[in-house]
């Protein structure tokens, strides 16, 4: 499903757009912010990624953080998460990356 909303064949609130990456705004979202993060690049999970991949990760996470500063949550906090694999959450098997801000967040997670 992410692939498609990359290639534009699933309609989607883009907020974020270049060559390598896409953002958008989750359509469930769980704080007033809830961006997903993805590669264009078809990725499973954090775990298929190898050396070659380090420059996209650096660049998702400079994207994370122009995102977090546009959309006014760095003062206060954010949070980004990853999940790898059906246990830790994963439901799509395409790595991306979850920015939550505008509310206080406690911890753990349920």
């Amino acid at each position: 499903m992410f692939c498609k909303i990359a290639r534009h064949e699933i309609a989607s609130q883009i907020v974020y757009e270049d060559d390598q990456v896409v953002a958008f705004r989750d359509v469930n979202p769980v704080a007033p912010v809830h961006i997903l993060v993805i590669p264009k690049k078809h990725v499973p999970a954090v775990t298929a990624l190898d050396d070659k991949d380090k420059e996209l990760i650096g660049h998702i996470v400079l994207v994370i953080k122009k995102l977090a500063q546009e959309t006014s949550v760095v003062e206060d906090g954010f949070r980004v998460v990853v999940n790898a694999g059906k246990h830790a959450g994963q439901r799509v098997p395409h790595l991306h990356f979850h920015l939550l801000g505008g509310k206080a967040m406690g911890w753990p997670p349920g």
